[in-house]
C-alpha cells in the first residue's frame, strides 16, 4: 500500500504532542487520530489506540514491519515538518 495523502489535521504548541494527522493509504483507506509526539530524544509517530478495561493501551491500526513503520513515520513526520514551516512563513508574514 502507497501513502497518497496526508492531513496534519491540527498543530499544538503546548505539551508533548504536537500535532493530530490523518493518513490516507491508496486513496482507499484512512487512518485518523495519529499523533505526532515529542519524546525526549526526537519526534515520534503514535498511531491511533484505544483503551482496554484493564487500562492497556492497544493500536487500532499500525505498521507490521520494521521498514514499514520507518517508511510511514518518515512520510508523517516530513508532512509535519512542513506544516510547520508553512505555518512559521505565514506568521512571519503577517507580522
Amino acid at each position: 500500500m502507497n501513502i497518497t495523502d496526508i492531513k496534519v489535521r491540527r498543530l499544538l504548541q503546548e505539551g508533548r504532542l504536537r500535532a493530530v494527522v490523518s493518513v490516507t493509504l491508496d486513496n482507499e483507506i484512512a487512518i485518523h487520530d495519529i499523533k505526532v509526539i515529542e519524546g525526549p530524544e526526537r519526534l515520534f509517530v503514535a498511531m491511533p489506540s484505544r483503551r482496554e478495561l484493564s487500562g492497556v493501551y492497544r493500536d487500532i491500526a499500525h505498521p507490521i514491519s520494521p521498514d514499514a513503520r520507518r517508511s510511514f513515520e518518515a512520510a508523517v513526520l516530513t508532512a509535519y515538518r512542513k506544516e510547520t514551516e508553512a505555518q512559521a512563513a505565514l506568521s512571519a508574514a503577517l507580522s
